[in-house]
């Protein structure tokens, strides 16, 4: 697959208040520190599309970019942010779980996580929180060009054995990199395949 058009639908913090057109949508999350921003403006050859900022959080409400005129690619906020009081957090999970629970359309959640660390308690929590509620998600790793290819691959293995601790099974993992481009095919072929048995 590859994006030709990519346009703004709308910010909704309800699942009320979003686009009325209905399509097969795809979201994209993780914690706020994650390059989620910068991964979205790679797939879709656009470095204005969604906002990036140096500062962490900034994405507060859902939202949604139409692509190809045919699905949404969804911009969640981010989850696990220190830096936010409680209310702000509270508000934020909101956003994020009225989303998640109540949206139709939603063919695949992308939980973004930054493949130079293990994963944290957080991202499992966030993890397991879905597979109680059958949501389906696969697991993107970010940021894979910053270390070699054999220290990344050896993450790689230790994050998948702390998931099995945790599943039974390993959702599907994509490696990428906003930076060189790689996984962008990967992601796109991937979203592309679940089109295709709709």
């Amino acid at each position: 697959m590859k994006i030709s058009e990519a346009k703004f639908a709308g910010s909704s913090t309800r699942v009320s208040m979003k686009p009325k057109r209905l399509l097969p949508e795809f979201a994209f999350i993780g914690r706020s520190n994650v390059g989620k921003s910068s991964l979205i403006n790679m797939l879709c050859n656009n470095n204005k599309l969604a906002m990036t900022s140096s500062t962490p959080g900034k994405t507060k409400v859902v939202n949604h970019f139409l692509i190809n005129d045919s699905w949404y690619l969804v911009d969640l906020p981010g989850y696990g942010y220190a830096k936010m009081n409680q209310k702000g957090r509270e508000e934020l999970s909101t956003v994020i779980n009225d989303y998640i629970l109540g949206s139709s359309e939603l063919m695949m959640l992308f939980v973004l996580i930054d493949s130079r660390h293990d994963i944290g308690k957080i991202d499992r929590d966030f993890l397991a929180r879905l597979g109680e509620n059958g949501i389906p998600f696969a697991i993107i790793m970010t940021k894979c060009d910053k270390q070699g290819p054999n220290v990344l691959a050896a993450q790689l293995e230790k994050d998948k054995a702390i998931l099995l601790e945790q599943w039974e099974e390993l959702p599907p993992i994509l490696c990428s990199s906003s930076k060189s481009g790689s996984g962008k095919n990967e992601i796109l072929e991937y979203i592309e395949s679940i089109l295709n048995t709709q």
